[in-house]
């Protein structure tokens, strides 16, 4: 009996740990929160924080419509969903220095439900 649960534990402990699947619409409406600083779409430009149009896989600090913080500009990151997380979690953590006005958002869910959302765009 004990190698069985031995065996189910070693199963269970994969998913247990996996992320949570985002949800895009979800994500957009979470968005909201980001839209006063960030614009996203066929319109979007640089304002108080850069536009987020194809961020995944972007540089940081590549847009050429914002002008970003030193400490973002030395980060050399590249906005993978690893990274994304991370710097939505706690940004001045990834990126000492940031100039981004933003404390983040420590429920798994609601990220992956923003990084799908920005996935899309």
């Amino acid at each position: 009996m004990s190698r069985f649960i031995f065996i189910a534990l070693l199963f269970a402990l994969p998913l247990a740990s996996a992320a949570p699947v985002g949800n895009p619409k979800n994500g957009a409406l979470l968005f909201q929160r980001c839209a006063s600083c960030h614009a996203v779409g066929p319109f979007a430009s640089g304002g108080y924080g850069p536009q987020l149009n194809g961020i995944v896989g972007r540089r940081a600090a590549s847009t050429r419509d914002y002008k970003y913080s030193e400490a973002m500009k030395k980060s050399g990151l590249v906005w993978d969903e690893k990274t994304l997380t991370a710097y939505l979690r706690a940004p001045h953590d990834v990126v000492p220095g940031t100039s981004m006005r933003f404390w983040g958002i420590k429920d798994e869910q609601q990220i992956a439900d923003l990084l799908s959302y920005l996935k899309t765009l």
